[in-house]
C-alpha cells in the first residue's frame, strides 16, 4: 500500500494539504552520519521556482523526528516530516463536485467513498515526493560511491529544454517530457529471476512517481526492431563488461556490473489551463471548466532528483538483501 522494500523500508504519508507529509524509513544500518544539512541539496533540486514549475514554494525543511542520535543513525525507524504551510484549500473546494480529467480525483472517490482529502489531490499530490527525495538522500549515502544521476532528455520531444517549453508556453498547456537515469559502480549479481528482478523493482518503485507512464531499459522499445545479432552485449573481460548495453545493465533479471541505464515518460501536467469536460456528479450533466489554482507547466523538471531517490533505495534494498551494506562506522 504504502510501504516498499525489504530491509531498507519506506512507509509515506501525509496530504498535499494536510499538516505536514512524512517518510518513515527502517532498516537503515546503524551509524551512518545524518543531518538536515545532508538533505539541503536534493531538496532544492527539487523545488518549484523555475521556469515552467508551480509558484507554490515550500520551505521544506527536513523534521528529524526520531532514529538519529548524536548526529548518527541509531538502527530505529528514521521518520522525517516536511511542514506544509503554503497552501489554499480554498482553490480545491468551489472544485468538489467536479473531478478533474487525468487527476485520481474520480477513482479516489470510488475507491474511499469521498472520505478522502481531497485538497491539492491529497494523498496522491505530487507534494509527497519530496518524502522520497529524503529517502532518497539516505540511501544514496549508503550506497557510497555508487553513482545514481538522473537528467532530462526530453520535454515535449525537443532536447532542448527551452524549446520544449516555449511550445507549451505558446498553446497556454501543459507538456511531458523524458527523464534517463543511470547507475555506475553498481556490482553484478543482485536481483533475481521473474517477480523481484531489478527491472522489476525499479519499476515497482518509479511508478509511485506521479506523472510517470512509461519505462524502458537499455535499447528499450527500439529492441523491438533490432537483430538478435545488434542486441546482444558481447562480454570482453572477466568482470562481464560488455561491448555495447542494450540490456541496460541489467540481463535475466540481474545486474551484470555495467551501467544500469533507464529512461521513463512523465505526462503532461493534468491541471492544463485549458477548457476541459468533465462529468458534474452533483448535476449529472457534463459541463466545461477550466483548472484553477498553482500548477507546473511541465512535471518532468522537478523528476529527475526524484527518480534518483527511487532508484537509490531500491538499489540500497538490493544490496542490504545480499549483504552488501553492513555497519557503516567501525
Amino acid at each position: 500500500m504504502n510501504s516498499f522494500g525489504r530491509i531498507f523500508r519506506v512507509s509515506i504519508f501525509g496530504e498535499s494539504h494536510g499538516e505536514c507529509v512524512g517518510i518513515n524509513i527502517d532498516g537503515c544500518p546503524a551509524g551512518l552520519p545524518l543531518s538536515v544539512d545532508d538533505f539541503t541539496t536534493d531538496i532544492e533540486r527539487r523545488k518549484a521556482g523555475a521556469k515552467g514549475t508551480t509558484p507554490r514554494k515550500e520551505a521544506d525543511l527536513p523534521r528529524i523526528m526520531n532514529g538519529v542520535f548524536n548526529g548518527k543513525t541509531t538502527g530505529a525507524p528514521i521518520t522525517i516530516l516536511f511542514d506544509n504551510t503554503n497552501t489554499r484549500s480554498g482553490d480545491y473546494e468551489k472544485q468538489r463536485a467536479v473531478p478533474r480529467p487525468g487527476h485520481a480525483d474520480f477513482v479516489a472517490t470510488q475507491k474511499f467513498g469521498g472520505f478522502e482529502d481531497f485538497r491539492g489531490g491529497g494523498h496522491f499530490s505530487g507534494r509527497l515526493t519530496v518524502c522520497l527525495v529524503a529517502a532518497g538522500v539516505i540511501a544514496k549515502k549508503l550506497l557510497n560511491n555508487i553513482k545514481v544521476e538522473a537528467s532530462i532528455l526530453e520535454i515535449g520531444g525537443e532536447k532542448d529544454v527551452e524549446a520544449g517549453l516555449q511550445k507549451a508556453i505558446d498553446v497556454k498547456d501543459s507538456i511531458g517530457g523524458i527523464v534517463e537515469c543511470r547507475v555506475n559502480n553498481f556490482p553484478a549479481g543482485l536481483g533475481e529471476p521473474f517477480f523481484d528482478s531489478a527491472e522489476s523493482l525499479l519499476s515497482h518503485a518509479v511508478f509511485a512517481i506521479p506523472a510517470v507512464k512509461g519505462i524502458e531499459f537499455g535499447s528499450g522499445f527500439a529492441a523491438a526492431k533490432m537483430f538478435g545479432i545488434d542486441h546482444n552485449d558481447a562480454i570482453i573481460d572477466k568482470t562481464g563488461k560488455t561491448k555495447t548495453n542494450n540490456a541496460g545493465g541489467i540481463v535475466g533479471g540481474i545486474t551484470n556490473g555495467n551501467e544500469i541505464v533507464f529512461r521513463i515518460a512523465i505526462k503532461p501536467t493534468s491541471s492544463t489551463p485549458k477548457e476541459q469536460h468533465t462529468l458534474n456528479i452533483e448535476t449529472g450533466e457534463v459541463e466545461s471548466f477550466s483548472v484553477k489554482g498553482r500548477h507546473d507547466l511541465c512535471i518532468a523538471l522537478r523528476v529527475p532528483v526524484v527518480l534518483e531517490a527511487v532508484t537509490a533505495f531500491v538499489l540500497a534494498d538490493l544490496m542490504l538483501l545480499e549483504q552488501k551494506i553492513k555497519r557503516v562506522i567501525n
